[in-house]
């Protein structure tokens, strides 16, 4: 993990929420806030809100009487998700970086987090601060992008990537979003943090149906991977997008690209 794998600011936020969210986000948004729905919270803490695709799920199932805290590393963020969502008076945005919660002990019934635990560079201390937070009895709700090799889309993308920069490839993908499927790690830091009851199931899904160039735009643009191209070349990212769209063209055909998508969703009691 470098300090650029968090940097989520500039033109990335816009493309984020344009792009990767439909693209890979809005399923496993919809089935996590379902989950959490259907434990009926009053207080809810949401860590790596984004651009608040789960907090717009979520939040017209929650009881009126529910709060939803929706916070996020990066305020550029949640300036997007604030300006998506529109007025709820129950849902607060406030920046937070999920290893010190400046929240009160024992605050909420739930805390929910999508694909973010793999961005934190002590797991183990971030899920004790979630365990924190949580009323006794309360539930921890996450999901964590299953190996790149089974998501074709992100794996293509990586690929390519490789392809265009073969002595020193862009590894975020791999290494971040990626790099934290391993159910057993998972189990372990959880119970290293306090927590028990853990449960973990494997759920396939299909990306939102996107051309070649939207979903190259999503990954090389949208994402920190961006960083990592201009880091190589300041000019050369139009020419890096237009050889991954010409990939995923190659591999998945002209029309629009919809293909396999697997992620982990984790629950945890405290």
């Amino acid at each position: 993990m470098t300090e650029a794998d968090k940097v989520f600011a500039g033109a990335i936020p816009a493309l984020y929420e344009r792009l990767m969210v439909p693209l890979i986000f809005e399923p496993y948004a919809i089935d996590l806030a379902e989950r959490v729905a259907r434990l009926k919270p009053l207080d809810v803490l949401e860590i790596a809100a984004g651009t608040g695709v789960v907090t717009r799920a979520l939040a017209p199932k929650l009881d009126i009487e529910a709060q939803l805290v929706a916070t996020d590393l990066n305020q550029p963020m949640l300036d997007v998700a604030q300006s998506k969502m529109g007025d709820d008076e129950r849902v607060v945005w406030q920046q937070a970086d999920a290893m010190a919660l400046p929240l009160d002990d024992e605050s909420f019934d739930v805390v929910l987090c999508q694909f973010g635990v793999m961005f934190f560079p002590d797991r183990v201390k971030a899920y004790r601060e979630a365990r924190r937070v949580l009323k006794p009895g309360g539930r921890f709700l996450f999901n964590v992008w299953d190996r790149v090799e089974a998501n074709e889309l992100a794996h293509a993308a990586v690929e390519a990537l490789q392809a265009r920069f073969p002595e020193n490839p862009p590894s975020f993908m791999r290494r971040v979003p990626h790099g934290y499927a391993d159910p057993a790690r998972i189990r372990t830091d959880l119970e290293a943090a306090g927590f028990h009851d853990i449960t973990h199931e494997t759920l396939e899904k299909a990306n939102g149906p996107m051309s070649a160039y939207d979903a190259a735009t999503a990954f090389c643009q949208g994402t920190p991977v961006r960083n990592e191209i201009e880091e190589r070349d300041a000019s050369a990212l139009s020419a890096v997008t237009e050889a991954v769209a010409e990939a995923l063209t190659k591999r998945f055909g002209s029309g629009m690209i919809e293909r396999r998508l697997r992620a982990h969703i984790v629950e945890a009691v405290w």
